[in-house]
């Protein structure tokens, strides 16, 4: 089967645009996060929107293996759930990875191989992998700033400003660096890994 002909050219343009709206969608969570005083967050999520403009250029490329394509008509839904509430956006984010991860790209690859698109479909589960740790990671930070240990710890741990490099061993960042005076927001964040 000729990939111009295939399911697969359908889904790889669906995941094209599903992969460059999470891109903007993740841009505008940042943005909420750092003038919420949390640039660390919004670093974290501007490396997610990072990883999802990679992705769309990655399925892009596919796309256009086939040639000039003067237009491709896309039936799909894409979810619209952000409220510029960053708590409620970082679960949104987390159930659409969810969706892509568990559901969306591994019956795209399911598709892919039953039309012998073999690298297609290991590229599709390769992102499914990717979006996988997204939805973990996006979790972690919100479970963090829902019980307050975003920034506090049980017991001393190593926290470190990211924009000096100062170090310090306390249960608490520092509220504000002691040696370039940059906000708590800057100390960098301690994640689960995922």
């Amino acid at each position: 089967m000729e990939l111009k002909n295939s399911n697969t050219l359908q889904n790889l343009a669906k995941a094209f645009a599903g992969e460059c709206q999470a891109n903007a969608r993740y841009v505008f969570i940042s943005e909420i996060a750092k003038g919420q005083g949390l640039q660390e967050v919004g670093c974290a999520l501007d490396a997610i929107a990072k990883n999802e403009l990679f992705h769309a250029k990655t399925f892009y490329n596919a796309i256009a293996s086939c040639g000039e394509i003067p237009n491709i008509e896309i039936n799909g839904g894409y979810p619209f759930k952000e409220t510029t509430d960053l708590l409620s956006d970082l679960k949104n984010a987390a159930d659409n990875e969810y969706n892509e991860s568990t559901s969306i790209y591994p019956g795209f690859a399911d598709e892919a191989d039953k039309e012998g698109f073999a690298d297609i479909a290991n590229r599709f589960r390769l992102a499914a992998k990717v979006e996988d740790c997204h939805m973990k990671l996006l979790c972690d930070i919100r479970n963090q700033l829902t019980d307050g240990s975003l920034y506090k710890r049980p017991s001393p741990v190593k926290w470190k400003c990211e924009n000096c490099g100062h170090e310090t061993t306390a249960n608490e960042a520092p509220e504000i660096c002691p040696l370039c005076g940059s906000k708590q927001g800057y100390v960098k964040l301690i994640l689960s890994d995922s």
